[in-house]
C-alpha cells in the first residue's frame, strides 16, 4: 500500500511538471509576446535592403540613414542591440514569419499587400512612388500614357512594382531599388520606378546619378513598420512613434536625411 501511494504521488509530481512546462510560454515564440522575446534576448533583428536615405553604408561601412537611426534610437528605449540583416524583399514576410529578423524596417510602403501578409505600425514618413530618367528626356514625359511604350526597371515585391502593374507598363523586375537606378544609368531600361525618398537622395546634381531625374509622380503613401501578424510590437512601436513625435527627436532625425514625417 505504501509502495503504491509513493509511485501515485511520483507520477502526480511529474504530471504536474509537465503541465507547468507546457503553459511556460516559448522562449522564442509570441506566447509571451515579441516585445518580451526581443528583450529577452537582447537583439533586435531588423530586415532592410541597402536604400539611401534609410538605411545603407557610411565611408566607414556602417551603417546610417534615417530607419538606422530611427531603429538605434528605439533599441537604445528597448535596452536590446540591433542587427541589420540584408534580405530578399520579395520575401520579407516569409523572413519575418520564420523569425530570421524581428522587424521589416527599410522605407516599407503601407500598401494593401503588405497589411495583407504582416501587422503594421502606424505611418511615420511620407512618400511616393516616381518615374526616373535621362534628366535631358524628363519635360517630355508628364503623364502614364506618355510612357506606356517606355522599358521600366523595378524593384522585385515593391511597391514601384504594385505601381507598374497596375498602370499596364513594361517592367523587368530587379533584386533592390538601387538597381533599377543603374538599370537606367546604363541604358539597359528607358526609366524605373522607385521611392521619391530614394530618387531625392540618389539622382541629380552632386549625387551618383547626377544624369537621372524625378519625371512625375505616380501616387503619395507613407512607410511604416512590418511585424508578425498578432506582434504585440506594433502597440510597443506605436508609442515610441508618437513619443518620438511629441518631443521633436524623431523629426530631428527626419530633418537630417530631408524627410517629412506622417500626420
Amino acid at each position: 500500500m505504501k509502495k503504491a501511494l509513493l509511485f501515485l504521488l511520483a507520477v502526480t509530481m511529474v504530471m504536474t511538471l509537465a503541465l507547468a512546462a507546457c503553459s511556460q510560454p516559448s522562449e522564442g515564440g509570441t506566447d509571451a509576446g515579441d516585445t518580451a522575446y526581443i528583450k529577452n534576448k537582447g537583439k533586435l533583428v531588423v530586415g532592410v535592403t541597402v536604400y539611401e536615405p534609410m538605411n545603407y553604408k557610411d565611408e566607414n561601412n556602417e551603417w546610417t540613414g534615417f530607419d538606422t537611426e530611427f531603429t538605434q534610437a528605439v533599441a537604445t528605449k528597448m535596452g536590446v542591440d540591433v542587427e541589420f540583416k540584408i534580405i530578399d524583399w520579395d520575401n520579407k514576410s516569409l523572413e519575418l514569419e520564420s523569425k530570421a529578423i524581428d522587424l521589416v524596417w527599410n522605407g516599407m510602403t503601407l500598401s494593401d499587400k503588405v497589411r495583407e501578409s504582416m501587422d503594421c505600425s502606424d505611418a511615420y514618413v511620407k512618400n511616393a512612388q516616381v518615374v526616373v530618367m535621362s534628366a535631358d528626356k524628363a519635360a517630355e514625359f508628364t503623364s502614364i500614357e506618355s510612357v506606356k511604350d517606355l522599358k521600366f526597371a523595378v524593384e522585385s515585391g515593391s511597391a514601384g512594382q504594385d505601381c507598374a502593374t497596375e498602370f499596364g507598363l513594361q517592367a523587368t523586375a530587379v533584386t533592390a531599388q538601387s538597381d533599377a537606378l543603374l538599370e537606367v544609368f546604363s541604358g539597359s531600361a528607358d526609366a524605373c520606378i522607385i521611392d521619391l525618398t530614394m530618387a531625392n537622395a540618389m539622382t541629380g546634381e552632386g549625387t551618383s546619378y547626377e544624369s537621372l531625374k524625378a519625371a512625375f509622380k505616380l501616387n503619395e503613401e507613407e512607410y511604416g513598420i512590418g511585424c508578425r501578424k498578432g506582434s504585440d510590437m506594433v502597440e510597443t512601436l506605436n508609442g515610441y512613434i508618437k513619443a518620438m513625435k511629441e518631443d521633436g527627436s524623431l523629426k530631428a532625425i527626419a530633418d537630417k536625411y530631408n524627410l517629412t514625417l506622417a500626420d
